[in-house]
């Protein structure tokens, strides 16, 4: 099997990177050196030649528009990854038979429901954001091409510019942090999205004609939730930080993008579907930070 990972720079490729590489062949792209090919995804043309010159079974998408308050300004560069790209993947991958991992995001809904969203839920995003990711998995749909969409929340890592690594700078330089306390998710580990997107693939089967009823969309989210207050709480206790946290409401920390006060998906569907068991979201962000504390141990 020939796989072909989009993004491998990324928090979430990065994992995806050292995860996929058990299945078979793993050709990486990312925008630096980093990458067995260099490519902005953003590039029609160069996209295109990367898919025919590769010929990949499975295409892996962790690229993304993810500035979520500057995509308001940024309309047109949200649309042309979060959008564009999965299109243009999806009718490479309808015209050669090829499969199509792709992460979306809870931003595709409001938030207004009490109880975790289900797939089948109506979206309803509240961002140029949020619709452009929406509009990303209408177009992989609208393909033909067999995918699977894992929709993923909060998510953080080691790696890049996350919630826990923005925290943790913070805390370090500052006596006290203002933290909303009214939107509740559940924080996924980079690790998580990239381990349960390598066992999926293994249980799915090879043939085209079997594979096609287990493909669709998938919440992959660890059990469990919190809050932004909740998640920064357990950061600062894990890593014996001293810093005082206040929680405040969503209104006392306006952001140019309105965010979902209610983020937590039901994973029930990918476990039944794949035979898999996902963490709680407490035991992910205690093997994340594992390192860190080891690095603070005299």
């Amino acid at each position: 099997m020939k796989i072909l990972l989009l993004g491998a720079s990324g928090q979430v490729g990065w994992e995806l990177a050292g995860t996929l590489s058990t299945l078979g062949r793993l050709i990486t792209t990312a925008r630096d050196a980093s990458g067995d090919l260099t490519l902005d995804v953003g590039d029609p043309d160069r996209l295109q030649a990367t898919l025919d010159s590769t010929a990949p079974d499975v295409i892996v998408n962790a690229t993304a528009y993810t500035a979520v308050d500057r995509a308001e300004t940024e309309r047109q560069q949200a649309l042309r990854l979060n959008r564009d790209v999965p299109a243009q993947i999806g009718s490479w991958a309808a015209r050669h038979g090829a499969l199509v991992i792709h992460y979306s995001t809870d931003y595709v809904f409001d938030g207004s429901k009490r109880t975790p969203y289900q797939e089948s839920d109506p979206t309803a995003p509240l961002s140029v954001y949020g619709r452009s990711k929406l509009e990303g998995d209408q177009a992989l749909l609208a393909s033909g091409c067999d995918h699977i969409i894992f929709r993923v929340s909060w998510v953080y890592g080691l790696r890049g510019s996350n919630f826990l690594l923005t925290m943790r700078r913070l805390m370090q330089q500052r006596d006290s942090l203002n933290i909303v306390d009214d939107q509740f998710g559940a924080p996924t580990w980079c690790r998580t999205i990239a381990q349960t997107t390598t066992d999926v693939l293994k249980r799915l089967p090879r043939d085209v004609v079997e594979r096609r009823p287990l493909c669709g969309l998938y919440h992959l989210s660890p059990h469990g939730h919190t809050s932004w207050f909740g998640f920064a709480s357990r950061i600062r206790d894990s890593l014996g930080l001293t810093c005082e946290l206040v929680p405040i409401p969503s209104h006392e920390y306006p952001t140019p993008a309105r965010r979902p006060m209610n983020s937590r998906m039901d994973p029930s569907r990918l476990e039944r579907t794949f035979g898999l068991c996902l963490p709680t979201w407490e035991d992910q962000l205690a093997l994340c930070l594992q390192p860190l504390r080891d690095d603070a141990t005299p």
